[in-house]
């Protein structure tokens, strides 16, 4: 990485991240396209766009696919014994692409945890004090191996051996 790492990196790329998975759309391939219920316009109006309909972000582009993943893939650095820190910030990092607001603002989050909205930042500045830690141990550990994961030596290979 490039960038030094530090709270407002990894909170910023969270948050773009949870933008990110909010603008995917809804639905995955189907076969609506192979069959023969294509919908067709019946309106004039509907045709024109009279009717009211949801404003949806453009799809997200493959890098910004890329960024969401190698992001969201940072909450797993949270310790599985300190879910709740986990929870808080994977909520948190959910904010609408087009109106930039959290989804799950402080207070919330409190009254859906049963905490008061101040221990809520506070448990969410500890999760993104351990991401930073953790992804700052990644790079030192990348830094002096070259890689992402420490070297092994490669096993030698054994000859295969058949039941008589």
């Amino acid at each position: 990485m490039d960038t030094t790492i530090d709270a407002d990196f990894v909170v910023y790329r969270l948050e773009e991240a949870g933008a990110t998975l909010l603008a995917m759309p809804g639905s995955g391939w189907s076969t609506k396209m192979r069959s023969s219920s294509i919908e067709i316009v019946r309106t004039a109006l509907e045709a024109y766009g009279w009717t009211e309909s949801r404003i949806r972000p453009a799809a997200p582009s493959s890098d910004k696919v890329t960024r969401m993943d190698e992001a969201m893939g940072w909450l797993p650095l949270i310790p599985i014994e300190k879910y709740v820190l986990r929870r808080v910030v994977g909520a948190r990092s959910l904010v609408h692409p087009i109106t930039d607001r959290h989804l799950y603002p402080w207070r919330r989050l409190g009254l859906a945890l049963g905490a008061d909205h101040k221990a809520i930042q506070r448990w969410h500045a500890q999760g993104i004090a351990m991401i930073v830690k953790a992804l700052k141990e990644r790079a030192a550990i990348k830094d002096v191996c070259g890689s992402d994961r420490p070297k092994t030596q490669p096993r030698a290979s054994r000859p295969h051996r058949f039941p008589n």
